[in-house]
């Protein structure tokens, strides 16, 4: 099988003008082609007038061997994933996964389709319970802190845009195992070639659920109200967990897939001696645009093309402070969600369907923060997140509305009194105030230096009735569990596999999910030795 990359077609382009441009690329003629299959398609938007795809193509010829020298073509790689181990029917002893979002998940389920029936412990609820309680925050504003946007089956990721793409590293293909899990699930067959794929938080409910079924269909158990509030450590070796209603699960072998929030567990972990240290994060606000605004400055007169679909952006400003600003998970055509999983607290993320059909785009704009910005502490990035929301919670009436400034009054420091023609989509609601009381000095400095330079690259950006809203806070997790490269364990506890967003190792659905694999793995090899 040849890989051919860089082929470039408008936009308009028939499947016939694709065929016609392999032919053309590999100077052959159509008998001498067998099949082609799409690996990538992306699209150069850099001229928004001429936007063309851009394609890497799988392609399958006779005599493949005298076209290898060709410009850009190359011997396609093997991107079969394959099993590292399996359970022996013998097998005395069941892993434990603690934690159901991306990373448990796919650890869970690479567990059980090698044989080793793993155990699944969730503190939440199943995922459309937990919708459920999702939407009482959102619509009646009661917070149920064991089950929201940030505990129960699918992690946080459920509640997001759905993106399922990464800048990691991925030379053994990871990436392509976990979207053909998806795809087994119900999601769509094309996030396997698009550039940029996406599935959306309604979709995601019924694929977590399918995976889940498969899960249990290979002999694993999934567990949920089922909080660890202590772990079982003798001689620097694990040895089990502890339940709250005092149930004790035993094991040699436990991934921590807990995520980014999972607080109270960090605190116990830190108390117990595992080893951890703090670690960089960012923290700002949400901001809001028009869609139509970012899809015109990004595609031009193919604004609203459907094969484009919403326009996305990626910014980036590094502040005379020395601060770096730039935006963090943009959902293009989406809503900005309360996200907090304590009482009293606010918290924004950001969530997309499938469709990105709302009439907003919004992102993060964020400001990077060192263990250096607050009392060092390896816990100390945790309680400087937990100021910042209540304080936002006190700004916002305390009844969770967030608080929220146009960005017109934030750059000539002016309380706002009204919001203007960019409606909120945060529900349950927004105070008008202004931010500077939300965030530190050098937050808010960084910030209001980096909106002008954005309106430069998307006009329209610092526009006056653009929304921004407090306070983004859960950007990544502030601590990280060290553990060894080789064998993916705790540093100073045998048999603890941190893993995920919450053990610091990984930001987002692919990367936790490829992390789980990874995990996985290692787990399953170490229980053979």
């Amino acid at each position: 099988m040849l890989q051919l990359t860089e082929i470039k077609l408008p936009l308009t382009h028939t499947e016939d003008e694709l065929k016609a441009e392999i032919l053309k690329r590999l100077g052959i003629k159509n008998d001498a082609l067998i099949s082609y299959t799409i690996y990538r398609r992306g699209y150069d938007a850099r001229n928004p007038s001429n936007i063309r795809f851009i394609y890497t193509l799988d392609v399958e010829v006779k005599n493949e061997k005298r076209y290898l020298n060709k410009n850009k073509v190359t011997i396609a790689p093997n991107r079969a994933y394959t099993m590292v181990a399996k359970a022996p029917s013998t097998l005395k002893s069941r892993p434990i996964v603690i934690g159901t979002g991306p990373c448990g998940l796919f650890a869970g389920l690479l567990l059980a389709q090698m044989g080793f029936r793993p155990i699944m412990i969730e503190r939440g609820k199943s995922v459309r319970e937990r919708t459920k309680d999702t939407f009482g925050l959102w619509r009646q504003r009661l917070l149920h802190p064991e089950s929201n946007v940030q505990f129960g089956e699918g992690g946080a990721g459920t509640f997001s845009d759905g993106k399922l793409y990464s800048q990691i590293k991925d030379p053994k293909h990871y990436s392509r195992k976990v979207l053909e899990e998806f795809i087994k699930a119900g999601a769509p067959e094309e996030i396997i070639y698009v550039s940029k794929p996406h599935i959306g938080t309604f979709r995601l409910v019924s694929m977590v659920e399918k995976m889940r079924e498969t899960i249990e269909s290979l002999g694993g158990e999934i567990r949920f109200q089922s909080k660890v509030t202590d772990v079982l450590i003798k001689d620097h070796q694990i040895e089990g967990i502890v339940l709250a209603n005092g149930e004790q699960i035993l094991s040699n072998h436990i991934v921590f897939a807990i995520g980014h929030s999972a607080r109270d567990t960090f605190d116990m972990l830190h108390s117990k001696g595992v080893y951890m240290e703090a670690k960089p994060f960012s923290v700002g606000f949400r901001i809001e645009h028009p869609q139509s605004l970012i899809d015109k400055s990004r595609f031009g007169v193919n604004a609203g093309n459907p094969l484009l679909g919403a326009a996305d952006y990626k910014l980036v400003h590094h502040a005379n402070n020395g601060r770096s600003v730039y935006s963090f998970c943009m959902c293009p055509g989406g809503t900005v969600v309360a996200a907090t999983s304590e009482p009293e607290m606010v918290v924004t993320n950001g969530m997309s369907q499938y469709s990105r059909n709302e009439r907003n785009a919004n992102s993060g704009i964020v400001v990077g923060i060192t263990p250096t910005d607050y009392p060092h502490d390896v816990l100390g990035g945790i309680e400087f997140q937990r100021q910042l929301e209540r304080n936002a919670f006190i700004m916002g009436g305390r009844n969770y509305n967030a608080p929220a400034q146009l960005v017109g009054d934030f750059l000539l420091d002016k309380a706002s009194v009204e919001i203007g023609s960019v409606l909120p989509s945060y529900t349950p609601g927004v105070t008008p105030v202004n931010l500077k009381d939300s965030m530190p000095e050098y937050v808010i400095a960084a910030i209001r230096e980096a909106l002008p330079v954005f309106d430069k690259q998307i006009p329209g950006f610092a526009m006056n009735d653009a929304l921004l809203t407090g306070v983004e806070t859960r950007t990544s997790s502030p601590i990280r569990i060290k553990r060894d490269s080789n064998s993916y364990q705790s540093i100073n506890t045998r048999g603890f596999y941190p893993a995920g967003e919450g053990a610091g190792y990984a930001g987002g659905i692919l990367s936790a999910a490829v992390d789980g694999i990874e995990v996985a793995e290692a787990v399953a090899l170490s229980m053979l030795n």
